[in-house]
């Protein structure tokens, strides 16, 4: 098959422009399912859920991550990214494991956040988790080093690392990272 000099530019642009914002390539469709064993460690409560069946998502799954994930201090729930779930995904895949994702703070209701910021510096104003876009985790038995790692790699969104507090922030925000 012959590609005319208009599908090529067409089809090279779209590459670029994947390749510029990589979180729309993560995005993107796939052909596999994905699957997530999570944990949120200040409630107790498990899931595993196969959310995306490797053609869509399935929003009944995302309701029960959404609940995992809420602010468990107001009881709050919100709808978080998907492409955050997306990520840990990836970063597991990446790593080579299926190990738990351990949930320490997911949604936070504007409340929340400001209680924390009152209570430490490293809480941002602006925070992404007032706006389910922001997630910290740790996945079990897996070196946090190797998880900031392999976050930054897949260069999604911003990447925080606080190894004295035990977890790592994903973001679905501007690629960056600190710590």
């Amino acid at each position: 098959m012959q590609l005319s000099r208009r599908k090529f530019l067409q089809l090279s642009t779209g590459g670029l422009v994947l390749s510029a914002f990589p979180s729309i390539a993560l995005a993107s469709p796939a052909t596999k399912a994905r699957t997530l064993v999570l944990n949120n460690l200040h409630t107790g409560e498990s899931l595993e859920t196969c959310y995306f069946d490797g053609r869509s998502y399935d929003h009944s799954e995302l309701n029960k991550l959404n609940h995992l994930c809420r602010d468990f201090r107001r009881n709050e729930v919100f709808a978080m990214d998907k492409r955050l779930f997306d990520q840990i995904a990836r970063i597991r895949e990446v790593l080579g494991t299926q190990a738990e994702v351990e949930i320490i703070s997911g949604y936070r209701s504007p409340a929340t956040n400001e209680m924390l910021r009152n209570r430490s510096s490293g809480v941002a104003k602006k925070s992404y988790h007032m706006t389910g876009q922001a997630i910290d985790f740790r996945l079990k038995g897996v070196s946090l080093k190797k998880v900031r790692n392999a976050a930054r790699s897949i260069r999604a969104g911003g990447v925080g690392y606080y190894p004295s507090s035990n977890f790592v922030h994903i973001d679905t925000g501007p690629v960056r990272y600190w710590s």
